[in-house]
C-alpha cells in the first residue's frame, strides 16, 4: 500500500487561492507569423538570382552573382529546387563572402552539399556588419533554414514582478511583454525557480500574491495570513505605510542589497530581543531564516558577479548542449539547457557563436556574457548586443585556475 503524502504549507495555499501569474501580451502564434511576413515584406531584397534561376544552379549561379555584388556588408538568402530556403549568411562583403562558394575544394561535405542544392539567391545590404549580424540572426530564428544552426525550444524566460499600479502591491510570476507597471527581476531559468523564490519571499517580506480582484474582496485575512506568509493589508491588519516599507525591503533584496536587509533585520530581532518582546524577535527570526534559504537554493554564487550570464557547451555523439546559468544583483537564477540543431561537423566556436546571436534576438542582454571559448566575430558580436541593449555589453572567457 502506498502511504499518501502529507499535506503541507504550499498545498494548503494552492487549495485556498494560487498565485497569479502575469502573462504580458505576448504575440500568439498567429500573430507571431504575422510580424514574420510583415518583417520579410520589409526587406528590399535584390532578387538577381531569380534572372538566372533555372540557366545555372549550384557554383555556377553563384559565380554569376559574385560578380554583380556589392563590396559592401548585407545578409544573403540561399535557396533550394522547391523555393526552400537553405541558408541565411552576413557579410562583411557580399561579393567576397559569395565568392568563396565557388573556390574549388576547401569546403566541408555541409556546406559543398548546400552549394550544390542552390538555385536562387536574394541579397541585401546594409549601412555596417554589425546589422547585418542582427538581421541574419532575426532571419534564421523566423525562417529556420536546413542548413544554419537552429536554436529550439526558445521560450520566453520568467521573471518576478513587484507592481506598481496599486496600492498595496503584490509580488507575483510574469512571462512575456513588460506592459504592466512595476519592477521586474529576473530572468529566471524556469518558472518553478521563480516559484520557490517567492515562496520563500513571501516568508521574508510579507507580501500579497492575490490578484487585485481578490484583494479588493477580501473582508477578513486569508490563510496566507494565519501561516505567517502575508501580512493582509487587504484588511488593514497592516497599515500601508508599513507595507510600503515591506515592499522596499522586498525590492533592495532582489536588487542585490541582501546583505543590507539581513543587517536590518539581525538588528531589528536583537533590539526585540533586548525589550523582551519575544514575539517580534521570533518573526525576524523566521524571515531571516526565509531569505537564507533563498541564497541556499540558489548553488554556485561566483563572487564578483553582478550582472551576467555565463554559457557552457558540450559536444558529444552528434549532438550538442548548451547550458546558460543568469546572474543577476550577485545572485544566481538558476540554468537552463538548450540543445541547438547543429551539424556534427562544426566547431563548439561556429555553434555557440550562431547560438548566441539567435538567443539574444529577442532577450534582454546583461553587461556580462561569459563563454567557455572565444566564439567567432567575438567583438562583432560585442558590439551588435551593445547596440541592441543600448549599454556597453562585454563578451570575455575566464581564466582558469
Amino acid at each position: 500500500m502506498i502511504d499518501e503524502p502529507e499535506e503541507t504549507d504550499d498545498d494548503l495555499i494552492d487549495a485556498a487561492e494560487s498565485d497569479p501569474i502575469d502573462e504580458g501580451s505576448e504575440a500568439p502564434d498567429g500573430d507571431t507569423a504575422a510580424a514574420s511576413a510583415a518583417l520579410l515584406a520589409s526587406i528590399d531584397w535584390d532578387d538577381a538570382g531569380q534572372q538566372l534561376a533555372g540557366d545555372l544552379t549550384g557554383a555556377e549561379l553563384i559565380a554569376a552573382l559574385a560578380r554583380r555584388l556589392p563590396n559592401q556588408p548585407g545578409v544573403y538568402r540561399m535557396f533550394g529546387k522547391d523555393g526552400d530556403v537553405l541558408y541565411v549568411g552576413k557579410a562583411r562583403s557580399l561579393k567576397k563572402r559569395v565568392a568563396n562558394y565557388t573556390r574549388l575544394g576547401g569546403h566541408t561535405q555541409r556546406i559543398a552539399r548546400m552549394i550544390r542544392e542552390t538555385r536562387q539567391m536574394e541579397f541585401v545590404t546594409t549601412r555596417t556588419e554589425t546589422e547585418a549580424l542582427l538581421l541574419e540572426a532575426n532571419l534564421i530564428k523566423r525562417l529556420r533554414p536546413r542548413y544554419n544552426v537552429l536554436l529550439r525550444d526558445d521560450k520566453s524566460f520568467p521573471y518576478i514582478l513587484v507592481s506598481e499600479d496599486h496600492e498595496a502591491p503584490a509580488i507575483m510570476k510574469h512571462r512575456g511583454a513588460r506592459s504592466r507597471k512595476g519592477s521586474y527581476f529576473g530572468p529566471f531559468a524556469s518558472a518553478g525557480a521563480v516559484g520557490r523564490t517567492i515562496n520563500s519571499l513571501q516568508r521574508a517580506f510579507l507580501l500579497r500574491t492575490c490578484t487585485d480582484s481578490v484583494y479588493e474582496s477580501r473582508t477578513r485575512p486569508c490563510l496566507l495570513h494565519q501561516i505567517k506568509r502575508c501580512s493582509a493589508p487587504c484588511t488593514g491588519e497592516i497599515s500601508i505605510a508599513d507595507y510600503d516599507g515591506l515592499v522596499r525591503e522586498a525590492k533592495a533584496f532582489l536588487s542585490g542589497r541582501s546583505n543590507q536587509i539581513k543587517n536590518g533585520m539581525s538588528a531589528a530581532m536583537q533590539e526585540a530581543s533586548d525589550d523582551l518582546d519575544f514575539e517580534r524577535a521570533a518573526i525576524y527570526r523566521d524571515r531571516l531564516a526565509a531569505l537564507s534559504h533563498v541564497q541556499s537554493h540558489q548553488g554556485i554564487n561566483p563572487t564578483g558577479i553582478e550582472e551576467a550570464d555565463v554559457f557552457a557547451i558540450h559536444q558529444e555523439g552528434g549532438m550538442t548542449c548548451i547550458q546558460v546559468f543568469f546572474f543577476r544583483t550577485g545572485q544566481n537564477w538558476g540554468n537552463r539547457a538548450y540543445f541547438p540543431k547543429a551539424d556534427s561537423s562544426l566547431e563548439p566556436s561556429e555553434v555557440l557563436g550562431a547560438f548566441l546571436a539567435q538567443f539574444y534576438d529577442d532577450k534582454p542582454v546583461p553587461r556580462l556574457v561569459l563563454l567557455p571559448l572565444m566564439v567567432d566575430d567575438g567583438p562583432l558580436l560585442a558590439e551588435a548586443l551593445s547596440l541592441k541593449a543600448s549599454h556597453r555589453v562585454q563578451i570575455g572567457v575566464p581564466a582558469r585556475g
